[in-house]
């Protein structure tokens, strides 16, 4: 089902954990699925990721830089990191493109670019649904 990069990241997680300095803090689920991830992001005064960890719940495929190229990260290309993803668990990998974005907001606003912050939430996400919805 699982490909084997889904099951070694899962095995062998990497980044897990709180950041006690993080400053910028995102958290992203949905209730109904049951996965839920929170992303934390250390950010230095030149808008550079320098460190990152997580925390997230959820099956192997929710568990499986600087801030202009996080921004970029999609859930196709998490899938493709990943090697594939079943069908049935594509939603998962959507997790890592939203708490991304939720923790960018958060340090934006934590910096007082509140316009930053809104423009980065009102980013459509990448999984191609037209209607507003939830992952």
């Amino acid at each position: 089902m699982y490909t084997e990069k889904v099951l070694d990241h899962f095995e062998h997680p990497r980044n897990v954990g709180a950041l006690d300095d993080a400053n910028g803090v995102g958290m992203v689920g949905n209730a109904k699925c049951g996965d839920i991830m929170q992303m934390f992001l250390k950010v230095n005064d030149d808008g550079i990721i320098e460190d990152v960890g997580f925390k997230t719940f959820g099956c192997g495929a929710a568990i499986a830089t600087s801030i202009e190229e996080a921004l970029q990260l999609s859930n196709s290309a998490v899938v493709e990191a990943l090697e594939g993803l079943p069908p049935q668990k594509i939603h998962c990998s959507v997790l890592a493109e939203e708490a991304v974005r939720a923790a960018i907001a958060d340090y934006y606003r934590k910096k007082g670019m509140e316009d930053k912050a809104k423009e980065v939430e009102n980013t459509k996400c990448s999984c191609e649904h037209e209607e507003p919805h939830e992952h």
